[in-house]
């Protein structure tokens, strides 16, 4: 519908500690519908992106987070709400703005997509790019540990944002084994109904959008290099272990 704002899933989560002088790592939940079939990652675009590995969507053939090791790139793309004033047949996927941004070429307005926040992070700094169907803005992201989801960083009034931040940021001083940390910090909030607001692991459907959460992804970025691992859980909206 030409100049509505669409209905929004309250998609995905990224948890991100930029370091200083430099470095950064991240943890990222993906929330989407199950039925929407996807790869795992892996290096799905070698002719167009070679180097790049990613979550790809088979659908749209895009990337949900997508990462260039030898560049020490990253991109998270999460959905926003927007005030598009297009036709949906004149609509353009999103799923490039991932792929695009780690092979260092980010977007530019006007664009003919729906709303979104691009979190790109590389070696040496963070940003969150920012699109509503009319304005695209930039957000550094500070020294620390922030969170985003499907509004603005560390948006005081996302539930799960100010519930949560606090844990991860007490969580996350100089350990040597932030990643188990995190992922205990995930586990507890899993002590919350998937449909609470509050929740990380998700499951939007009584709230009338299919999404629920189906992995999560663990990454450092630095000088010394990138390395970026996949977790699923084993059933949509429930968390679980890898292996469980």
């Amino acid at each position: 519908m030409v100049g509505s704002t669409p209905r929004l899933g309250r998609v995905c989560t990224v948890v991100i500690d930029v370091a200083e002088p430099g470095g950064s790592r991240l943890l990222a939940i993906r929330d989407e519908d199950p039925e929407r079939a996807w790869d795992p990652l892996g290096a799905w675009w070698p002719e167009r992106y070679p180097g790049v590995i990613g979550i790809r969507d088979r659908r749209a053939g895009g990337a949900w987070l997508a990462a260039d090791r030898s560049a020490g790139r990253l991109a998270v793309l999460l959905n926003r709400a927007d005030t598009l004033d297009l036709p949906e047949d004149q609509v353009l996927s999103r799923g490039s703005l991932a792929l695009e941004s780690v092979a260092g070429r980010s977007p530019t307005a006007p664009l003919r997509m729906h709303g979104f926040n691009l979190l790109e992070v590389g070696p040496d700094a963070a940003r969150v790019l920012s699109w509503d169907g009319e304005r695209l803005s930039e957000t550094p992201v500070p020294t620390g540990v922030h969170m985003i989801a499907h509004d603005g960083l560390d948006d005081p009034a996302t539930a799960r944002i100010a519930r949560w931040l606090p844990e991860f940021r007490a969580h996350a001083a100089e350990s040597d084994d932030w990643e188990a940390e995190w992922v205990e910090v995930l586990a507890a909030s899993a002590a919350l109904d998937p449909t609470d607001d509050a929740a990380i692991i998700r499951d939007n459907r009584p709230h009338g959008y299919p999404t629920q959460s189906l992995l999560y992804c663990l990454a450092a970025i630095g000088h010394t290099g990138l390395d970026v691992r996949e977790a699923d859980l084993a059933a949509p909206g429930h968390w679980s272990r890898p292996g469980d």
